[in-house]
């Protein structure tokens, strides 16, 4: 691991990237120690036995969870009202992993993910995918505190929940979705990535980094929503019409947001016309044998 950025805040806080590209873990600032010295994360997280994570170990972790569906945990919400994994089938749903006692790393990537998340919002609609963040330092990581963090990163997207885990469950869902976290001197070490699920709540793909892009995160996202069978067996127009406007949407280096292509509108359009003509065609051909057929009859 190396050093990329110091900052400081009370005291000094490091950002560490694992020699992997893509992967990074955080050593938080220790501004959360209390009065008396002690950490209170630390005290919550138990006894530390490694100074941080292993890259290749951390990297095969999340790669090994690739098209397994994890279990049905309950979580609590920002008002504490429990909720099921299983609650968030029927659409891909993007899972995040924070604590709230990080001050730097977790509120970028939170903040990246965020602006990604619009984006794909305004051209995917806002009832195509769910998005929800879990905080696995428990019990600081309580439905109060993330409903705290959710409201100082200005998040208010009405299919994205904060959700607290019960600390008997922390160990056993992050593995399941291939978290990898390590309790260090200064906080927590731990991988950052973004966990792509189906429909069906099947690991679909692992997204790696801590900057977060409408196309990192779209592309695979885009995949799922336009070959993806609905999970109710309802298709109806409403559907397809999302179905077309998602198939005809591009990223767009330049602004970092998603923005139509009409060149395949025009195509499906033209598709569209071409079948309509040649289902006439036929039509029309089966008419005229019909006739021809009547008036040999008659004749």
């Amino acid at each position: 691991m190396r050093v990329l950025h110091r900052s400081a805040r009370r005291r000094t806080s490091i950002l560490l990237l694992l020699a992997i590209p893509g992967i990074g873990v955080w050593a938080p600032s220790p501004a959360a120690h209390r009065a008396d010295g002690a950490n209170p994360a630390l005290m919550t997280a138990g006894p530390i036995t490694t100074p941080g994570l292993d890259a290749e170990m951390a990297l095969r972790a999340s790669q090994e969870v690739v098209g397994r569906v994890p279990g049905d945990y309950t979580l609590r919400d920002r008002q504490g009202q429990p909720v099921r994994l299983s609650d968030y089938r029927g659409r891909p749903l993007l899972v995040s992993f924070i604590y709230t006692g990080c001050f730097h790393v977790c509120p970028l990537s939170t903040q990246a993910l965020h602006k990604a998340v619009s984006a794909m919002h305004k051209r995917f609609g806002d009832r195509q995918f769910n998005v929800v963040t879990i905080g696995f330092n428990q019990p600081e990581d309580s439905p109060a505190a993330l409903k705290a963090y959710a409201s100082q990163q200005r998040i208010s997207d009405p299919n994205w929940e904060f959700l607290s885990p019960d600390a008997t469950d922390v160990a056993a869902l992050s593995r399941e979705f291939g978290f990898s976290y390590a309790a260090t001197r200064g906080g927590f070490d731990h991988i950052l990535q973004v966990t792509m699920l189906d429909a069906k709540g099947r690991i679909h793909q692992q997204i790696y980094g801590d900057s977060f892009t409408a196309e990192r995160l779209g592309e695979p996202l885009k995949q799922l929503l336009t070959g993806a069978r609905i999970v109710d067996g309802g298709v109806g127009i409403t559907d397809l019409v999302d179905r077309v406007r998602i198939l005809c949407s591009v990223y767009d280096p330049k602004s970092g947001t998603y923005r139509a292509d009409y060149t395949l509108y025009f195509m499906i359009a033209g598709g569209v016309t071409f079948f309509i003509a040649m289902l006439w065609f036929a039509l029309s051909e089966w008419r005229s044998r019909v006739i021809a057929r009547r008036t040999v009859k008659r004749g």
